[in-house]
């Protein structure tokens, strides 16, 4: 359905790059303001302390800011029929209140992992982290919040952000988003916002964050056929030291949204899909699910049916060497 407007868009100039679910996004963003002035709070605090941090304190603030770019996952417009999905609350100070619902929680992996990275990097070398987005407007600031973080506490050095090439899923992030995004940040007349965007559009200028996009990702294919049918793509994956894949379209692709038993591993839902360490950070909307306790399914479905499809519960869901 995302091709065939694109096709009929594509046939019609001068609107040949209008995107149908522009407003709509922008709105996302407009109305999510108040938890956006805290989030950018928030991040601009902790690069005034960052270096006085010690290593407990910084893999807390890891983990806090990971579990918000999760949360900012629930932001959907696909999911609410194109109907405001914006973030009205401050998202910082329910994180310790929705961390029950995060059925699979592989955090620690990712940190151990980065900060392995850091701790033996020689001086010029890189460590890149590779995010795989899923939404603009909120969802894509708190995924730039985190690569802020990412940068700043030393745990990557470069970030690499792949977006969509057409509009798609209503509210997918494209180069156009992305920019859009950025600007309107810096154009804020909120201290702490403005002072984000020419932040984030300096790491752009400097080389640090990257972004890409891949007519392989708006293709109907399963992530394991990517070697076959985008080799060039999967080059590109193999090169980052993790990659973050977000939300629910990304996992039906990593698991080829098939009807997997829930308890089946993660790693052999991937059927041999793995260029890097990955994780999916992912709030359940979809019928798929894998990685599972055993009787951890009957028991949520037990108590609420639509578990898999309404949001509530998140994954960190990692596959790579331990």
């Amino acid at each position: 359905m995302y091709r065939r407007i694109h096709e009929a868009i594509i046939q019609s100039p001068p609107i040949d790059d209008f995107d149908v679910f522009k407003e709509s996004k922008e709105q996302n963003f407009f109305e999510s303001q108040e938890s956006l002035i805290a989030l950018c709070t928030h991040l601009q605090e902790l690069r005034t302390t960052i270096e006085d941090l010690d290593e407990n304190q910084l893999k807390d603030e890891f983990f806090k800011l990971l579990q918000i770019s999760l949360w900012g996952n629930k932001c959907d417009l696909s999911l609410s029929g194109g109907e405001t999905s914006s973030q009205r609350t401050n998202i910082i100070n329910s994180v310790e209140e929705l961390k029950p619902f995060i059925l699979v929680n592989d955090m620690e992996h990712l940190w151990s992992l980065l900060n392995n990275c850091k701790k033996t990097r020689e001086k010029a070398s890189v460590t890149r982290v590779d995010v795989v987005l899923d939404n603009s407007g909120f969802e894509l600031v708190t995924d730039l919040v985190l690569a802020d973080f990412l940068l700043c506490s030393q745990l990557a050095t470069e970030i690499r952000f792949y977006g969509k090439t057409i509009p798609w899923f209503v509210s997918d992030t494209t180069v156009h988003d992305f920019n859009w995004l950025i600007e309107q940040m810096k154009g804020s007349n909120h201290k702490w916002m403005s002072k984000c965007g020419a932040d984030w559009e300096n790491s752009i200028k400097m080389g640090r964050w990257v972004y890409h996009d891949h007519i392989f990702w708006t293709l109907p294919h399963e992530f394991c056929v990517m070697s076959q049918v985008a080799p060039d793509l999967y080059a590109e994956l193999q090169k980052a030291h993790l990659i973050l894949f977000k939300g629910d379209l990304n996992y039906r692709k990593l698991t080829g949204d098939r009807k997997w038993a829930c308890t089946i591993p993660f790693r052999q839902a991937l059927r041999g899909f793995h260029p890097a360490p990955l994780c999916s950070v992912r709030t359940l909307k979809a019928e798929v699910q894998v990685g599972l306790q055993p009787g951890q399914a009957e028991q949520l479905a037990a108590s609420e049916p639509n578990w898999m499809t309404t949001g509530k519960y998140g994954i960190f869901q990692f596959d790579g060497p331990l």
